[in-house]
């Protein structure tokens, strides 16, 4: 897929930034940052932590692809999104997140829903060419 096109570029760069912010928002979790002297493990549980662990370096590195305007940081961030909405609506307990933080996640993956959709029209477009 073309992720060259430029009036996608700059949609493509702030959906970058939103999952490198929160990336880097779940790695503050991973390291406790505002849980003072409990630990992230005790307070997340082992398989609580193992998930932030993996959703927060997907997302880091889906952010970095997507920097990069290639296609495999838009494929990763819809595949760890996706997998963690359905967590977390399937009820598993692990998974926590805010309301806040789930309308983030839903509008994220709508993004890159959009930024798919907008490529494949600027392709079909380019194709009659």
């Amino acid at each position: 897929m073309d992720f060259n096109a430029p009036y996608l570029g700059y949609y493509i760069r702030i959906v970058a930034i939103a999952s490198l912010l929160l990336g880097l928002n779940d790695a503050a979790r991973l390291l406790g940052v505002q849980l003072g002297a409990t630990s992230p493990i005790a307070d997340l549980g082992i398989n609580g932590f193992a998930f932030l662990a993996i959703f927060a370096l997907s997302r880091l590195f889906a952010a970095v692809g997507l920097w990069m305007k290639a296609s495999w940081g838009a494929v990763l961030l819809v595949g760890a999104t996706g997998v963690e909405l359905a967590l977390y609506l399937m009820g598993n307990g692990d998974v926590r997140m805010s309301a806040f933080g789930f309308a983030l996640r839903l509008v994220l993956l709508a993004s890159v829903v959009a930024i798919f959709v907008l490529g494949i029209r600027h392709h079909r477009a380019h194709a009659h060419d």
